[in-house]
């Protein structure tokens, strides 16, 4: 089985759980926070999966940085069960498709802008509520930098893309010259 349908089936699993629970919000995000760490760590992961490292050692490690992460009960479980079936390197995909199911579970929408410089936070806010007038849903933004954009945005929700951006637009008049 592929690694993308085995993070589907546990994530679809710990979503359960977490709606069972009434702990939902709190469950993606503590699973979400130990996968960015893991993932973010090479060592960390190293460890963790190392055959020789004994499964007391390792689990005393998982404990250990899931109390610094504040990661605790269903979450800590179901991050421990897959380290027991040794089916850890599919955690950050897990993560990500359990942030999907939760969003599309309480009706939020996530967007990612793109911009040259960093954007104000009141600059965000009114992003945020003019992008849920628009779907008529709940938008969360991510923000991204890319200077080589000059000015303006670059909005990405779902599979649509609004390019707004000094780069889009000159990218857009190159392509009309070319074909004129």
């Amino acid at each position: 089985m592929s690694e993308a349908a085995v993070a589907q089936r546990y994530a679809r699993a710990i979503f359960e759980l977490g709606i069972e629970a009434h702990q939902l919000e709190d469950l993606t995000k503590q699973v979400t926070a130990f996968a960015n760490t893991y993932a973010a760590n090479d060592e960390l992961a190293t460890l963790l999966e190392n055959p020789i490292v004994s499964s007391d050692q390792r689990e005393a490690v998982l404990k250990e940085v899931a109390a610094r992460l504040g990661v605790h009960g269903l979450a800590l479980n179901a991050i421990r069960l897959l380290a027991q079936r040794r089916r850890l390197p599919v955690l950050p995909e897990l993560a990500r498709q359990l942030v999907r199911l939760a969003d599309d579970q309480t009706g939020v929408v996530r967007a990612t802008v793109t911009s040259a410089v960093p954007l104000s936070a009141d600059y965000v806010s009114n992003l945020e509520k003019a992008l849920a007038s628009m779907t008529k849903r709940r938008v969360v933004v991510e923000q991204r930098h890319d200077p080589s954009l000059v000015a303006g945005l670059v909005t990405q929700i779902g599979d649509n893309t609004i390019d707004g951006s000094i780069k889009g637009r000159l990218a857009d008049l190159e392509r009309q010259l070319l074909h004129a």
